[in-house]
């Protein structure tokens, strides 16, 4: 048979405990003495053991009294915290977090899986852009948070993890082979420049085979076979593979996944951030 604490009661017993006394503690707790002495018999007694030692002139606590002091505090921190995160108006409000669409998948969902449960009162809106136009949401204050994929970082962000860059086509696909190449990148993607740069720096000819800012047009391209692109490792598009071209694409380097918080010494905003360096720690 399952069993409760009262901790009410739990409260009055680590509270004595902690202060030396019933009178410190009642007045600590904005309670009767009598009152708190009820508490702490009716403790007894559920648990069927003695918990202080009322021999003496002051208080002291039995062995049971004292191992049940620990348990007690870890309970009622627990408890508080529960009532501080679900309670506190502090909390309240809607977080706006910004992520290019390529490095949504694996890990902010679970960012997001996590924020969800440590702040329960918290609504997130995911926005996803790609890297130049939520650098420029975040100027005007539209978003709280966003992940960037950049060469470098700016003084108010900081990077999270480094990744190399791979040559990306579809499952099978020879159009790799073709030149001159011929390359897909939505006109937003922060991607492209420096692809094409590094295209022109090997001789290696190329030409555009897709004219959209939509991601999915890119993506169906490619995976089509009738263009490559370039992405993230670990980011790509559906129905593709990273293409073993055996150096007859130029190498991409890495690019930096970047964190940039609006409001870095607000709780939330720090304790939201921790979670996302976490995840891309794990």
């Amino acid at each position: 048979m399952l069993r409760n604490l009262d901790m009410t009661a739990l409260r009055s017993f680590v509270t004595v405990a902690e202060s030396g006394g019933v009178t410190r503690a009642a007045g600590m707790l904005n309670l009767t003495q009598s009152a708190v002495s009820m508490q702490l018999k009716r403790l007894e007694e559920a648990l069927g053991l003695q918990l202080l030692d009322r021999s003496a002139r002051t208080i002291g606590l039995t062995a049971a009294g004292e191992q049940l002091v620990g348990y007690g505090q870890r309970m009622l921190a627990l408890n508080d915290e529960i009532y501080r995160k679900l309670t506190a108006q502090e909390f309240e409000g809607e977080l706006k977090l910004g992520v290019p669409h390529d490095i949504i998948y694996p890990t902010v969902p679970r960012v997001l899986k996590q924020v969800a449960a440590e702040f329960p009162r918290m609504r997130v809106r995911l926005i996803s852009a790609p890297t130049l136009r939520l650098k420029e949401m975040f100027a005007r204050g539209e978003c709280d948070f966003i992940l960037t994929t950049e060469d470098a970082c700016d003084p108010k962000g900081e990077t999270l993890i480094s990744l190399p860059m791979v040559w990306v086509g579809a499952v099978d696909g020879v159009i790799w082979r073709e030149r001159p190449l011929r390359i897909a990148h939505c006109t937003k993607c922060i991607f492209r420049t420096g692809v094409l740069r590094t295209l022109n720096a090997a001789g290696v000819p190329w030409e555009m085979a897709v004219d959209s800012e939509l991601d999915n047009a890119v993506e169906a391209a490619v995976s089509a076979d009738l263009a490559v692109t370039a992405a993230i490792e670990g980011g790509l598009p559906p129905h593709t593979v990273v293409i073993d071209h055996g150096g007859a694409l130029p190498d991409l380097g890495a690019q930096n996944i970047n964190l940039y918080v609006q409001q870095p010494g607000a709780h939330v905003s720090a304790a939201v951030a921790a979670i996302i360096r976490k995840a891309y720690k794990d």
